[in-house]
């Protein structure tokens, strides 16, 4: 059983008095379901969520007369999230460490980016390594931050889960090709074929309220991409940062990113994987299995006999 914080207890607790009396079949069930998942899913980016509001709000209101640069305050902003999510109880110490993994990885990634011109800071503040903010380390944070909370959240099983050593090489060689292809061959195409060869067969079983759900774990990878897109448009919009096209006049984002932020998720979830073993799902696969009375202390995301 995977443990939640105690604040998620609590709520958990708090909701499943509210939802006691939900039916459990027809519309009404399905419509539980969806708002439960979308609240979950919610909780799940908080981090994520905060930092973006954030970036907007600087891009909206923050003086360019200010004397600190809007680049150190949304560092120190970024800073100051984090160290409520623990503070709060928001995340374990376990999944802090996991974070700052990401954080470290996508820092290098951006000093290297930044060289080579693939896209580009504001030139101000003095909280950065080279022409690095730092709080764009945040950034990979958030997406770490979400990635450990919504396995615990949604009590994440996998069926036909690939070895992990064969997931470590193909993660290698993914965040290898964000800089050898700069000089050599792109191998990013072939590199999306490995990730259908390897994950392919995998099964992600997911609980929201009272029933779980499947979903193929490369269909999964594709959605977050996605929603990671869209939160890359709202973010280069700030002027968080600016790909060379640009430079000239805000436009959207091409959807060709969607291939490499696809690419980039393998890597964030093998990260994790390193740190939680994936499990396979339950025995009882297929059969649905009733919500436990509300008196029962069950914390959000975990699934002990729980079906699929």
């Amino acid at each position: 059983m995977r443990s939640s914080t105690p604040v998620e207890q609590r709520l958990d607790e708090s909701a499943r008095r509210f939802l006691a009396t939900a039916p459990a079949n027809g519309a009404k069930a399905k419509l539980t379901e969806f708002v439960v998942f979308g609240l979950k899913q919610g909780w799940a980016c908080i981090f994520g969520a905060a930092l973006l509001a954030v970036l907007m709000a600087a891009r909206l209101w923050y003086p360019d007369s200010a004397a600190l640069a809007r680049n150190d305050f949304l560092t120190l902003a970024a800073v100051v999230i984090q160290v409520l999510m623990v503070a709060f109880k928001l995340e374990t110490l376990k999944e802090l460490r996991v974070i700052v993994l990401f954080h470290l990885v996508g820092t290098c990634m951006e000093l290297f980016k930044t060289d080579v011109g693939s896209w580009s800071y504001e030139a101000e503040g003095v909280l950065r390594i080279g022409a690095v903010p730092l709080f764009s380390g945040f950034m990979y944070a958030a997406v770490g931050s979400y990635m450990v909370r919504v396995y615990r959240l949604f009590d994440l099983r996998f069926a036909n889960y690939p070895r992990r050593w064969i997931t470590a090489i193909v993660a290698a060689a993914i965040y290898v090709n964000f800089f050898s292809h700069h000089y050599i061959w792109d191998l990013r195409w072939v590199l999306l074929a490995a990730v259908v060869v390897v994950f392919g067969r995998c099964v992600m079983h997911f609980r929201v309220f009272r029933r779980s759900f499947r979903m193929p774990l490369v269909v999964s990878f594709l959605l977050v991409a996605l929603f990671i897109w869209i939160a890359e448009n709202i973010a280069t919009w700030s002027g968080a940062w600016l790909y060379p096209s640009q430079v000239a006049g805000w436009h959207p984002v091409g959807l060709e990113k969607l291939v490499a932020w696809f690419l980039l998720m393998i890597i964030s979830v093998v990260l994790v994987a390193w740190v939680y073993k994936p499990a396979p799902p339950d025995e009882k696969s297929g059969r649905r299995r009733e919500v436990p009375p509300p008196s029962a202390t069950l914390p959000v995301g975990t699934g002990e006999g729980q079906s699929s």
